[in-house]
């Protein structure tokens, strides 16, 4: 087939015309009825969605479950727009920009090859004179690689977006699972499902807060503030580290090939710490030591203090600290983790969709601030909105952060129990003098008599005289152990707050009623003022939760029936988590595989009552006799005596072993795997 007999697509954009950019037919398929191959993949798919459902449900459920109409055909709908729309145009295309670049190739090579005046040997020539930029066939390669890999996005986001849709539809109900699935889940340090305060019946506001750990980074990220000497400092430890794996590695394969067990955990934590003291030491001072055997002292000592910035005044390219400081700049390695990572989050907010109006890159202070519009006044905003806040945290930032977490929290207990003493006092003052009005007033009227007809005989202590350790608002508070000091989380204080916040607006409507004075006006302004705030702190990441590392904070507010932004957000965070973070790696359950946990003793699966000497000499006899079989020794094999068949349940062979069985009568004159061999 000639170059001339492949189809020549049109230059045009058309739905339907054959080969067109964006058609649904090709020329490419010849006489395939592509309708109705997309009719029965359709109906075939539906059908197994609709037995699954008819096979898990109860049948009380699918009697009130409309399988056949409605839900058939949402299913239905579903797939069609997900794979008739999208997939099929973007494989159209596909086939006919191959068939394009496959003709062209053809022509370049017949030109090259079989010219009349051009023999083979010169093309070749030409072909190994000209360089890896000419003669060669790599810009097509790039072409169809970016062009499938384009087509392999575009699928992935369809299929994630029937995902979604297939699972709402099946829960009805938008949770925490719709966002990160998968190896990513832990990473999820807060999500909060609100109803908003405008709408609280048809839309909702969702806090989701990631945390991306340093050591789960794959491109660290660092401030722009640290200095070159600790840059230096971490390359080191990660090449001393690298490198010591690499030794462990040749343990590992070294006892393999010997034949014994494999380290344990415990001894490669413990082989790894002994060589430490091969790569480096605390001894600062000697020039000879082995911490400075990569880079000299000298050179550590030029660096020292030496930050992102060099003072203009004392600046000179010929000193030894700006070359250093030069090289660590042309690596990029204070920029690239952090630039990364916004890279990555804009590109997919972009390919997704998802655009904003408002960007704000604190690039020195590794912050970075996206809103999906410019406006920050929600009655403006429109109720499909987001807003994500990425930014990273060094332990000391942190450390902060708790401070300012305590003092806020130590206020919001202040000012509540302020106005709770207040309501309190006036709550007293408004009682009649002579009138029980709570249980208080009731039991101050019958103390003296609890004293005198109960008290008196049993000889127990009064009410009033028993030191009173709960409150009636919250139950005891346990003694805070070192764990509760270094990680608080201040539940207890949190619930106590909400629960006074109600019981002082269940009094005012008990004290009040129908009347609004100037005192429960100004009570009520104040207390809605501190509900409003403390559900803001609330609402907040408790930074005691967060650890050294990325934290990515989303903000979201959807319909409750479009939920549009939240699906959308949620392929979004998982294609970021899977491009910038490596996932919570467990050592001990990624060596489980290479362990030999299956080498055991008893492997050879004999039901006999075999003692674990007899078991071990057995394998070695086994081991020898294939050897010999190995050896190419037929002589030993053909004097082989036939052996009769063993009883039925005992002296069974394994496929690990290689001990022959033994004639009924030799059973108990065995008595190793050597006499065994003999007999052979």
């Amino acid at each position: 087939m000639g170059a001339i007999d492949l189809p020549k697509s049109p230059n045009v954009f058309h739905p339907e015309k054959p080969s067109a950019v964006g058609s649904r037919n090709s020329l490419a398929q010849e006489y395939r009825d592509q309708q109705n191959e997309v009719n029965q993949l359709l109906e075939e798919e539906t059908n197994k969605i609709i037995h699954h459902i008819n096979s898990k449900l109860p049948k009380d459920v699918l009697e009130r479950l409309d399988i056949m109409g409605g839900l058939k055909e949402k299913l239905y709908n579903y797939f069609n727009q997900n794979y008739q729309n999208m997939f099929n145009r973007y494989v159209v295309t596909t086939e006919d920009e191959m068939v394009k670049k496959v003709r062209n190739f053809i022509d370049k090579e017949e030109t090259k090859v079989l010219s009349r005046y051009t023999p083979k040997e010169i093309a070749d020539l030409l072909d190994a004179v000209g360089g890896a930029d000419k003669f060669n066939t790599g810009e097509i390669e790039k072409s169809m690689v970016n062009m499938y890999g384009h087509l392999q996005g575009h699928i992935q986001r369809g299929v994630n977006d029937l995902e979604n849709l297939t699972n709402s539809l099946l829960r009805q109900k938008t949770d925490t699972g719709a966002f990160i699935r998968g190896e990513n889940a832990y990473s999820i340090v807060k999500c909060a499902f609100k109803d908003n305060i405008v709408k609280p019946k048809t839309v909702t506001d969702v806090k989701l807060s990631v945390n991306i750990l340093d050591a789960e980074l794959i491109s660290p990220i660092f401030h722009y503030q640290v200095t070159v000497e600790y840059l230096i400092k971490d390359l080191l430890s990660k090449h001393i580290i690298d490198a010591i794996d690499k030794e462990i590695e040749k343990i590992k394969d070294e006892r393999i090939d010997q034949g014994m067990e494999e380290l344990s955990d415990g001894e490669i934590i413990f082989t790894k710490m002994g060589r430490i003291e091969n790569y480096t030491e605390d001894d600062t001072e000697n020039p000879k030591s082995r911490r400075y055997s990569i880079i000299g002292k000298n050179l550590m000592e030029r660096i020292s203090d030496l930050r992102a910035e060099i003072d203009p005044e004392t600046f000179d390219a010929l000193n030894i600290r700006e070359n250093l400081k030069k090289i660590v700049d042309i690596e990029n390695i204070r920029n690239r983790g952090f630039n990364t990572a916004i890279n990555s989050i804009t590109s997919i907010l972009d390919t997704s969709k998802m655009g904003y109006q408002y960007i704000e890159n604190l690039k020195n202070a590794r912050e970075l601030l996206i809103r999906e519009y410019e406006d920050t006044d929600t009655a403006n905003l429109p109720d499909e909105r987001y807003q994500v806040r990425m930014r990273y945290y060094d332990n000391a930032q942190l450390q902060e952060e708790r401070k300012a977490y305590d003092v806020q929290m130590k206020s919001f207990e202040t000012e509540v129990a302020h106005l709770w003493d207040v309501l309190e006092v006036i709550y007293q003052g408004r009682k009649p003098a002579f009138k029980v009005t709570d249980f208080d007033d009731l039991a101050k009227k019958n103390r003296n008599q609890i004293r005198k007809d109960i008290k008196a005989k049993t000889g127990d202590p009064l009410y009033e005289d028993i030191a009173k350790v709960w409150d009636e608002i919250s139950f005891v508070k346990p003694a805070e152990t070192e764990v509760e000091r270094m990680n608080r989380t201040y539940i207890y204080e949190k619930d106590k707050i909400r629960q006074k916040i109600i019981l002082m607006r269940n009094r005012m409507k008990l004290m009040y009623d129908y009347q609004y004075p100037i005192e429960r006006r100004v009570m009520e302004d104040r207390l809605a003022f501190l509900e409003r705030d403390y559900n803001k702190f609330d609402y907040m990441i408790n930074p005691y939760h967060i650890q050294p590392g990325l934290l990515l904070d989303v903000d979201i507010t959807s319909i409750k029936r479009k939920k549009a932004t939240l699906d959308a957000m949620a392929n979004v965070l998982n294609e970021f988590l899977h491009g910038v973070s490596k996932g919570f790696q467990d050592a001990a359950f990624a060596s489980f595989s290479r362990r030999r946990s299956t080498v055991r003793e008893d492997i050879n699966q004999s039901f006999a009552d075999t003692p674990p000497e007899e078991v071990k000499a057995s394998s070695a006899g086994g081991q020898a006799y294939l050897d010999m079989l190995n050896s190419g020794d037929a002589a030993a094999t053909t004097q082989t005596p036939a052996l009769e068949a063993p009883k039925r349940g005992r002296g069974r062979k394994s496929a690990g072993s290689a001990a022959a069985v033994k004639p009924r009568g030799a059973r108990k004159a065995r008595s190793s795997g050597g006499d065994s061999l003999k007999e052979l």
